[in-house]
């Protein structure tokens, strides 16, 4: 199976887990293509709150969950394993989270396993909607 087939798969797979696992929060989703090869890029969740996730794996194991809460509560949450050099003290680098903004990054211990991952940050999102509607 070649590697952008692989991405497709998981893509189709995490789409269907938050839709049929979380649609207390998660009103639809869809998945990104590159208009030139046409191959899958990203995949989007959209909130009921009017906010968005991204959720990026590439071939060579980089990934993002990156929920964009900018225009809602100017709030970023995102884990990535971007080798930044500029979090290379954090204890779980190349991993990190970036825990309400760009600037504040903390360690992540998100699960390696996509699917786990997916749920690991889909409930720290419910969590969330759930303090802020009671704060």
């Amino acid at each position: 199976m070649h590697d952008s087939t692989k991405i497709l798969k998981l893509y189709n797979k995490l789409l269907k887990i938050a839709i049929d696992e979380f649609s207390a929060i998660i009103e639809s989703g869809e998945i990104f293509y590159s208009h030139i090869t046409e191959e899958a890029l990203k995949l989007r969740l959209y909130l009921y709150d009017e906010s968005f996730i991204d959720i990026y794996y590439s071939v060579k194991g980089k990934y993002s969950y990156h929920w964009n809460r900018i225009l809602t509560h100017n709030e970023i949450y995102r884990h990535d394993n971007a080798p930044h050099i500029k979090w290379k003290a954090i204890s779980t680098f190349p991993k990190h989270f970036h825990n309400g903004s760009e600037d504040k990054v903390v360690s992540s211990f998100i699960p390696d396993d996509p699917e786990l991952a997916l749920r690991d940050f889909l409930r720290f999102i419910l969590k969330k909607f759930i303090i802020d509607t009671t704060s």
